[in-house]
């Protein structure tokens, strides 16, 4: 594939050279170039991927017309950010849907690599400056979510009581009001989009940018990368660290205290069938239906484990929780119910995979 650089790139960056294509997702083709000035930049085209299900013809390049603008949005953005959290915007072509990026490179995460991603995802979220138009609001799980996680339960026995379903339901809605202060959220913060550099952590791929409680981003380190191929988890002492470290990020870039509940965050994850499989596949089936019947691989764990490790998250944060204590009781009698029905099932490795 020759790399997508027309007359507007040449004339504001020079003709790139020793193009090389990168892996890459198949909603978008990568390249990696030097530019005249000696700059090792990275080129990205957005494609139109009527095979992941968005659409087809017309309506498939609206859909990566959109993830264009949502990407080059928060880029923006975030590119105020000192020091810096994405990698310099060199330059864009919107007619191609192509951006180019300093190639920015990647080493090897060193132990405790979940401290740097909290700091540096709180300062990406802290960027939000209310200006940002082309980005939709981040959308949290509905009714239809929590019909879908009771029937689960009740298909595996459990006894779900009035209180639980009526904290389901006030959980619903307060995922879906808007924080005070809305962050610039990356979309998939998932290993491999963020690299990990001396100077700290930059992310890339914004393509599901959006706006939004930054505590449903946080919530990825303890509930296990909910969107993402691969799941991983952490020591407690290690997660609260971390946690605190983006608390008090935020709470110094921002002014303000974070808003919201982070067992809120991690029992809407729990609850979204749509969070058991890749992207493509979403929005079709009850996935939390499908889970009862046979169980599938996804990157690094299954869907039941993936589940096992999430209703274990959620029974330890809301037990006793005031809002949230019923569920938590619940979810510790699903966990243990999985684990009776389905014994052979591993646990979430606890060493991030390679990327």
């Amino acid at each position: 594939m020759a790399v997508p650089f027309g007359d507007r790139l040449r004339d504001e960056l020079g003709p790139p050279r020793r193009a090389r294509l990168l892996d890459s997702s198949p909603r978008s083709a990568v390249w990696r170039v030097e530019l005249p000035d000696g700059t090792v930049a990275v080129v990205k085209q957005l494609v139109a991927d009527e095979a992941a299900g968005e659409a087809t013809g017309a309506a498939a390049d609206a859909a990566a017309d959109e993830r264009y603008r949502r990407e080059i949005t928060a880029l923006r953005s975030a590119g105020r950010v000192r020091p810096a959290v994405v990698p310099r915007l060199l330059g864009t072509d919107p007619d191609a849907r192509v951006l180019v990026l300093e190639h920015v490179e990647h080493r090897t995460p060193r132990e405790g690599w979940q401290i740097a991603y909290a700091q540096g995802l709180a300062r990406l979220h802290a960027a939000a400056t209310g200006d940002e138009t082309e980005l939709p609001r981040w959308t949290g799980p509905g009714e239809p979510d929590a019909t879908a996680f009771l029937a689960f339960a009740r298909r595996l026995g459990a006894t779900v009581s009035a209180a639980a379903e009526d904290e389901l339901g006030a959980l619903v809605h307060r995922l879906g009001t808007p924080a005070a202060r809305s962050a610039l959220l990356h979309g998939d913060p998932c290993p491999g989009n963020d690299l990990h550099t001396p100077d700290g952590i930059r992310f890339v791929d914004f393509e599901q940018a959006c706006l939004g409680n930054g505590l449903m981003e946080l919530a990825y380190l303890r509930i296990g990368f909910p969107t993402c191929w691969c799941v991983t988890d952490a020591a407690e002492p290690l997660l609260s660290e971390a946690e605190e470290m983006y608390r008090t990020t935020w709470r110094a870039a921002t002014g303000t205290e974070v808003a919201g509940d982070l067992a809120d965050a991690c029992a809407g994850w729990l609850i979204r069938g749509d969070a058991l499989v890749e992207r493509a596949r979403r929005g079709t089936v009850d996935r939390l239906a499908r889970a009862v019947d046979e169980d599938w691989k996804w990157g690094t764990v299954t869907a039941r484990e993936r589940l096992l490790h999430r209703l274990g998250v959620v029974a330890g944060m809301a037990g006793g929780h005031e809002a949230l204590g019923a569920l938590g009781a619940l979810a510790g009698d699903l966990r243990d119910r999985v684990r009776g029905r389905w014994p052979r099932l591993g646990t979430v490795p606890t060493r991030r995979p390679s990327s």
